[in-house]
């Protein structure tokens, strides 16, 4: 990313509260009366905890910037000069909402799904059967409406080959770098303001026009 010649921009870190958090070993669901009526959910390894300054480790420029490295597929308009990445976990239920809330803004928002193995064995094969696809939006579409009727996900191709598979464990990589405990994670820059931000958990479509500056 070019840096040297740009403005300093404010730099914010958005992290919604959780209202379920899904525990990455026990896969167990946990709920919060005072969370419930935010409508927002996250998969997480741990406990849903209070709202924390940065949703990363990094500055939400770091991440952004390590971001562009990420191996994704991309909704969008292809040219467009801004770009939202949603790292997502193929067995997440709450990156399905997301993935569903997005669909009104596919026609002005470019937005790049990052697959990561984080909650289960097969989000790995899953995450590289999409990366892998001759359609991968469509192959996503097919996850995440299997995933919501509790039949799975998508169906492993054995042959989406060790290239690919590479690509969706160097994803983890990043989101180890990163810093962060939960999924969906969606690092942008605002397309107004030029701030970026971070942010954990499911959105409206509503609130996500809003937090990328549509």
């Amino acid at each position: 990313m070019q840096q040297q010649s740009q403005p300093r921009q404010r730099a914010i870190s958005i992290r919604f509260p959780k209202d379920i958090a899904v525990n990455r070993r026990h896969f167990a669901l946990k709920t919060s009366s005072m969370l419930l009526a935010a409508g927002l959910a996250a998969c997480s390894e741990k406990p849903a905890q209070a709202a924390a300054p940065s949703a990363t480790k990094l500055n939400p420029q770091q991440a952004y910037e390590l971001s562009a490295k990420a191996q994704g597929f991309t909704v969008g308009p292809v040219m467009a000069a801004n770009t939202v990445y949603v790292y997502f976990d193929t067995t997440c239920p709450h990156c399905g909402h997301l993935w569903e809330q997005s669909k009104p803004l596919h026609g002005k928002l470019k937005m790049v799904w990052v697959p990561v193995p984080y909650l289960r064995p097969q989000s790995l094969t899953q995450g590289a059967t999409i990366l892998a696809a001759t359609d991968p939006v469509a192959a996503m579409e097919l996850n995440e409406t299997r995933l919501m009727a509790r039949q799975g996900g998508i169906e492993v191709n054995p042959n989406a080959g060790d290239a690919v598979l590479a690509k969706v464990k160097a994803n983890m990589a990043l989101f180890d770098q990163m810093g962060v405990d939960s999924v969906p994670l969606i690092v942008f820059r605002n397309s107004k303001t030029g701030e970026y931000g971070s942010q954990t958990g499911a959105l409206e479509t509503a609130q996500l026009a809003g937090m990328v500056g549509l």
